[in-house]
């Protein structure tokens, strides 16, 4: 309320504070946007659309090309898959063209337009899911896939996937946003896994692994949301969205739905992988536990040792090197109740031998 000298008391001016915070975050968020995307080097919608929408164009030459080298990228992973060599399935990661497409529903989303982006996108899928299941009929029906580091590292998502996936996808919105940082492409391309998670996939698939094969899948639809979310984010900055500046009448601003989308894009990714993480920490909590247990039940048993305990199947797997016979199991069981979950089949892998310390060379 006014007070003597035409002033305003102190809770009055508190109560007008708020509104004038608007102007300066916008301005805050204006010049984050000037430094990231300086106006110089954006590139406009229509360049965009000409390179990430498949129905703009040439569209035949752009099929030709897109499912030419997508097909001979998935070759590529699966043999890259199959013989666990990393060098070959970062050649398919770089050259696979997977993400062009995918970027091509992020601005469609963003401008409310049906760029024909996730027709490909399904249909791609498919296709690299198809070569991987082809391929797995080289397997023998008794492979070990976990045994093969290119499979099992794809098979198990985590949060940190999906921060590194996020980064590498605002990374690649940023370069095909701006004409002058091109170069880095091939990095994003490298850093987010588009068409090896898949690959696995269908090899998983063919070799009948469910478990295996969902945990692939949902490494490469969190990559997918991740490269669609920061997608999104940037072109929305931009102002991309419905009325997109420089068309007529438009503000150049995301609507409502376009928010709304990118909220839900980021909770149908964040749910699943902070539920695998939270399962992978309790996974990590029970070996130990039991690794302990099995510990003591062999320390009367001499020159025997715990060499690993895994989990594989929904059965712990206790790994152990022993000289001689075994204790009973009974004990070992009874050490693990209530350290571990019931109703988990144990069993105990035990291999014959002892160690030898060895004198030194040369002496």
């Amino acid at each position: 309320m006014p007070v003597p000298g035409g002033g305003f008391s102190p809770g009055h001016r508190v109560l007008h504070a708020g509104p004038a915070s608007a102007p300066i975050l916008g301005d805050m968020l204006s010049g984050v946007r000037a430094r990231v995307l300086p106006t110089a080097q954006r590139r406009s919608p229509d360049e965009l659309a000409r390179d990430l929408a498949p129905a703009c164009g040439d569209t035949a030459a752009k099929a030709s090309a897109f499912w030419t080298i997508l097909t001979l990228s998935s070759v590529i992973a699966a043999g890259g898959v199959l013989t666990d060599s990393t060098a070959t399935v970062i050649g398919a990661m770089i050259i696979a063209p997977l993400s062009t497409p995918i970027m091509g529903i992020a601005l469609g989303s963003v401008q409310r337009l049906r760029t024909g982006a996730v027709r490909v996108v399904v249909c791609a899928c498919l296709l690299v899911i198809a070569v991987g299941a082809l391929f797995s009929l080289v397997l023998p029906a008794d492979f070990n896939l976990l045994s093969d580091s290119q499979i099992a590292s794809r098979t198990s998502p985590g949060l940190m996937d999906l921060v590194a996936a996020l980064a590498t996808g605002l990374a690649g919105a940023v370069a095909l946003a701006r004409r002058d940082v091109a170069a880095v492409l091939p990095g994003v391309a490298i850093a987010i896994s588009l068409v090896p998670p898949l690959v696995v996939a269908g090899v998983c698939l063919g070799h009948l692994a469910g478990w295996l094969a969902l945990g692939a899948l949902v490494l490469f639809v969190s990559n997918l949301f991740a490269l669609v979310f920061g997608g999104m984010v940037v072109f929305a900055a931009l102002g991309f969205g419905t009325g997109a500046a420089g068309s007529a009448g438009g503000s150049g601003r995301p609507t409502r739905r376009t928010y709304a989308a990118m909220a839900l894009l980021f909770a149908v990714v964040f749910v699943p992988l902070s539920a695998n993480t939270a399962l992978t920490l309790l996974l990590n909590m029970w070996t130990g536990r039991a690794k302990d247990v099995a510990q003591h039940w062999l320390a009367d048993v001499p020159g025997s040792s715990v060499t690993r305990v895994d989990a594989a199947s929904r059965t712990l797997h206790i790994h152990v090197r022993s000289p001689g016979e075994l204790p009973p199991v009974a004990p070992l069981l009874d050490g693990l109740e209530g350290r571990i979950p019931d109703g988990i089949p144990v069993v105990v892998d035990a291999t014959r031998g002892r160690r030898v310390d060895a004198r030194r060379t040369g002496g």
